[in-house]
Parts: structure tokens; sequence; C-alpha cells
């Protein structure tokens, strides 16, 4: 749906009366195209003494093609702002972030990245270290709810010895795939995981399924997957099936017809994995459906309903396609759930949808230390206000608020989740597992 508050105060009258008001004026965001750079603008590089990531940080900028600046340089529109801190060894040294960033900070580009490196705190070598880099994370998220005109923060936790699983990572963070990710942190850990071949084509030669892909976020994941290299299965209930076929059509995948509660669905699935394809790459739950009321007036069938296609049936599915002697999901597979927000902060009205979604959540750390061992990772997605059929069917003032209540001021796209998901999906992102990456906006709810 349409964001005509956006538009209005994109230029014009519109635009000045927005100013003289104060009110928000969300930026038009820059998101990615097929051929399109990593990043399109010179990229101001710094860090304190003693860091250990700024070789690897410009062997991935490098690679990327970016005109990277240094020193006392100071390009007028850096496209990005990117700072090793894993050199502040203690609370004194923090003093470096303000002094990298703010003379910069207001030249941003727009659509513009700040991104900070830095070590897991539980991983640092001193209590001083430590405090000091969980300190990297309050910067970080509250830099993102500064920034303006499109830019995004975004904070790399680098474990040592992973800087070899730092790339995919990287390019994410820079790149318009991360146009509605602000203020997050992700945990880069050592990793055997082979970069792709191609960037460009990071899934090529893997086989993906996508539950729920008839319509909304899930045709446009299969989609993106696809573009990416991926032959996709699509799944979905059998009374979507004409729009199941279209999408499957669109992507040059398969349409797999399938309830995935009913009790044998997850033998179903495995046996067709491996009868059609030899078994599966990635797997990405994204089936849900929401029956919103609140809890005094919840009947069990509504409570049932959600729980068992959005938490049980993934599952049990996850459990088919990753256990045995001979598992489904092969060596070096990615498992993504999609999580909401609603099952970081809770939402009223949604009592049942909320614990499925933050059971998932437990799902992914549950189950992400036990298929390390095959190089299988296992994440979650959270979208926050994404603009789809459903949401366009909320009321009004609910929809503003959803869609303003985020440092970008907008609602995100299906294709925001996707990226992220097809992130996740790539060889490159070997090093992230047992994470939930809110695709969101910074949205202030469970900030």
């Amino acid at each position: 749906m349409a964001d005509r508050y956006q538009r209005l105060t994109a230029r014009g009258p519109g635009a000045v009366l927005a100013r003289k008001l104060g009110l928000p004026r969300p930026e038009p965001l820059v998101r990615h195209r097929p051929g399109r750079p990593v990043v399109t603008g010179p990229v101001m590089l710094g860090g304190a003494p003693g860091g250990r990531l700024l070789g690897p940080l410009r062997t991935v900028l490098d690679g990327v093609g970016a005109r990277v600046a240094e020193g006392e340089q100071r390009p007028e529109q850096p496209a990005a702002l990117v700072f090793d801190a894993t050199g502040v060894t203690d609370s004194a040294g923090l003093r470096a972030l303000h002094a990298f960033f703010q003379p910069r900070v207001r030249s941003l580009a727009p659509c513009g990245r700040l991104v900070v490196l830095g070590t897991p705190p539980e991983r640092a070598q001193s209590t001083a270290a430590a405090v000091a880099q969980r300190a990297l994370e309050g910067f970080v998220r509250s830099a993102g709810k500064e920034l303006r005109r499109g830019a995004t923060a975004h904070l790399l936790l680098v474990a040592p010895g992973a800087e070899g699983a730092l790339e995919s990572p990287v390019r994410f963070a820079l790149s318009a795939r991360s146009a509605y990710v602000s203020g997050q942190v992700l945990r880069v850990e050592p990793a055997d995981g082979a970069a792709p071949a191609d960037w460009a084509r990071p899934l090529a030669d893997r086989v993906a399924l996508v539950t729920g892909a008839s319509r909304g976020i899930g045709a446009v994941v299969a989609e993106t997957l696809a573009r990416d290299g991926a032959r996709v299965v699509c799944l979905d209930v059998p009374q979507q099936a004409d729009a199941l076929r279209a999408v499957a059509a669109r992507c040059g995948g398969e349409a797999l017809e399938l309830d995935v509660t009913a009790d044998d669905a997850p033998r179903t699935l495995a046996d067709h994995l491996r009868r059609a394809h030899g078994g599966v790459d990635v797997v990405v739950h994204n089936a849900g459906i929401t029956r919103d009321k609140t809890l005094g007036r919840m009947d069990a069938a509504r409570w049932d309903a959600v729980l068992a296609v959005n938490l049980t049936a993934v599952e049990r599915i996850t459990h088919e396609l990753t256990t045995g002697a001979r598992p489904v999901l092969r060596d070096g597979g990615r498992v993504v759930c999609t999580s909401s927000i609603s099952g970081i902060a809770g939402n009223a009205g949604q009592t049942n949808y909320a614990a499925s979604k933050a059971g998932l959540i437990g799902l992914v750390q549950a189950l992400a230390p036990g298929l390390a061992d095959r190089g299988v990772t296992v994440n979650a997605i959270a979208p926050g206000f994404i603009e789809t059929r459903m949401t366009a069917a909320v009321p009004l003032l609910i929809r503003e608020a959803g869609r303003r209540m985020n440092s970008l001021a907008q609602g995100g796209r299906p294709v925001d989740v996707a990226e992220a998901v097809a992130f996740l999906a790539s060889p490159g992102s070997s090093g992230i597992s047992g994470q939930v990456l809110r695709v969101c906006g910074q949205a202030l709810l469970g900030a």
C-alpha cells in the first residue's frame, strides 16, 4: 500500500510544511538492484589504535571496489563511515568513537551507513575491555536514532579468529540490501564455510524451500532466493494452489501443495525433497497466521491454530529435515525462521502470535549449537511494520503509528525481509548462527 504521507512530504509545499512543523520526512530508501555496486560513494575508514580488523576491512572494501578514505581525509558526502573499535580496551578509549564520528556524521550521504566493528564482550581480554566493548551497542543504537535522510547504523561483533567470515556481514551492512535494518547487532564467529564464487549469485546450485510462499513476504523471499541462484521449492496450502503456481513460475521453481500442520507433513516433505532434489540446502520457515483477540476474549481454537502453524509445524519439520543418519538438510545448510518484533516486545491482542514468534527465537537459539558441527546455521528474522495486504487492512491511526514509530519513519517492504533472509542463507554467512536480525527500521518497540 502506498505511503501517501511520505509522498506528500517528499517535496513541494508538503515538504516545506513538514519542515516548519517539525514533522518527520521519511527519506525514500535506496534498495538493491541487480548489478548495483555494494557501495556507491567513498567510504571513510578509521579505527582505534591496536585494532585487529583494519587489514581485513581494507581487503573487503578493495574487493567490492570501494573508494576508501583514511586519516584526515574528509569526503564531502561519504557513503559510509566505518570504524574498527576492537582496539578500544577501556572506557577512556571510547573517546576514539567521538573523535572519528563527530566531525563526519552530519556529512553522511542520504541512505548512508555508519558501521562499527568490535569484539563480543565475553571474548574481551579484560574486564575493562569487556565494559568498553559492551558500550559500543549503546553508541550504535543511539547513533541509529539520530541519523537522518535514510541513513542506518550497524554493529558487527567479530570474535577473534572470525576475520575470514567478515566479508558477507560487511557487504550486507554497507549495501542497499540492508535498507530497512538499523541499530542492530550481529555476532560473527569463526567458521569454515567458503565465500561464494559469485557474490551476485551466491546460492547457485543450491535448493531452497520457502513455506508460505504463495503471497506477501513469502512470495518475495522465493523470488529473491531465485534471483540469487537457488532452485526454489515454493510451499503453501492447497487452497492457495493457483497463487502458489504463479509464484513458482515467476521464479523458475517448483510448487508444492502441503498443509504444514498435517500429521504426515514432515515425512511427506522430507521424502519429496530427497526424491526430487537429493536434499535441501536452505529452509525458510515463513508460513504463519494471525488470529488476534485479547486474552480474555480468545477462544482455544484461535490459540491452537496460531501455535500449530507458526511454531509446532516449524519444530516438527526442522526436526525431520535435520536428524537421522542421512539428514535431508545438507551439510553447510541454512535454516531461517520468520519471527516478529511481536515475539520480542509483545503486542496487545496477540498473546498467541507473540508466544509463537518468541518460541521461534527459542528454537533458533536451542538448535544452533547442536548443528554447528555440520556447518549448518539457524537464525531468525524479526520483521517490524512491513507494507503488505495484511497491514493495509489495519485501521488508519494504528497503521500510521506502525509506519512512523521507527528511526526511518516509514514502513518496510517485503523485499527488505527477503534481502535479510538471502543474506543469512548465503554460504558467506557461515559465521552467523543462533541470532535474531530485526528488519524494522529500528522500531521503538523492543528497542
